[in-house]
């Protein structure tokens, strides 16, 4: 057993100092950085690690979420509880204001997932950010499984594997044209489990979304979805309430829930170490529009 501990110690320590140096490669690297922060799991943990990695310096870099308007009330609040916790810069791009201005158009399925990637490459040009932080790992999707911890876009922020530049002995090119980008993904190496570890490990605080709670939600193609903004339930689905919480946060109108108990972070763990699918092949409806479908986003610029 205490083996057993050891070597999940050592691995969080190797993950995370894999992190921090990342962090400080771009910071030496690259004139303005920004890091997506949307208050989910994934940009809380690396948020925590950039703040770790600049200690007791403040963290270098603003922060961007691409807001679509649909998200869920308690990230919202967590999001802007922990920006004016630290002190931090936060840019907002909001999905509304480019389908108010005619530059994006409402889906007639309502869902506003795929209308974020507009919106990120304008922020990105506007802001002139040459490095972006993301917190997509490896393990989420065969799309991600792909990419390397710098990801080079080009002048309109889209992504060509064939570009893709090999990552030996932790050395990372960093190297772009005027105009183009890279991405950067600090937690590519890490699993969902591994997250919950060292959430667990650091006492992060995160959404109460993200543990079991009692909510109305109706089911749809085998996910269970909440009511919102974004419409639903339509006929035939019929409100249910019944005791579940997210494993992964984002637009409300394809992001589905599970049935759980696990109030705890212990029981958190638990239950995803038993779990044979990934968060987001779990519940996330936008992953299942096709086979390639995020591969196909993510060459037109989505994360």
């Amino acid at each position: 057993m205490t083996l057993a501990l050891d070597r999940k110690t050592g691995n969080l320590d190797a993950l995370e100092s894999e992190a921090i140096h990342i962090f400080r490669e771009v910071a030496g690297e690259f004139d303005r950085p920004v890091i997506l922060f949307s208050g989910g799991k994934d940009s809380t943990l690396l948020l925590h690690l950039a703040i770790k990695a600049f200690w007791p310096a403040p963290v270098p870099f603003p922060l961007l979420h691409v807001d679509t308007g649909h998200n869920f009330d308690e990230v919202i609040e967590f999001r802007d509880r922990v920006v004016a916790k630290h002190g931090l810069r936060l840019h907002v791009a909001h999905v509304q204001d480019w389908i108010d201005d005619g530059r994006l158009t409402e889906r007639p399925d309502g869902t506003r997932n795929p209308l974020q990637t507009v919106p990120l490459l304008d922020s990105i040009t506007e802001q002139k950010f040459d490095a972006v932080f993301g917190g997509g790992r490896r393990d989420e999707e065969r799309a991600r499984a792909k990419e390397r911890i710098f990801s080079l876009r080009n002048a309109f922020g889209q992504w060509e594997p064939r570009r893709q530049r090999p990552e030996l002995w932790n050395l990372y090119n960093g190297r772009h044209r005027p105009g183009e980008h890279v991405r950067v993904f600090p937690l590519s190496n890490w699993t969902e489990l591994d997250v919950w570890n060292y959430i667990a490990r650091e006492k992060i605080e995160l959404p109460d979304i993200y543990y079991a709670h009692d909510r109305e939600v109706y089911l749809r193609d085998g996910m269970w979805l909440a009511e919102g903004p974004w419409g639903g339930p339509r006929e035939g689905e019929t409100l249910e309430r019944r005791t579940i919480r997210y494993r992964t946060v984002g637009d409300g109108s394809c992001t589905g829930a599970v049935d759980s108990d696990a109030r705890t972070i212990e029981d958190v763990i638990a239950e995803v170490a038993a779990s044979r699918l990934t968060e987001r092949g779990a519940t996330r409806a936008d992953d299942r529009l096709s086979e390639a479908a995020m591969e196909d986003r993510k060459r037109e610029g989505y994360f």
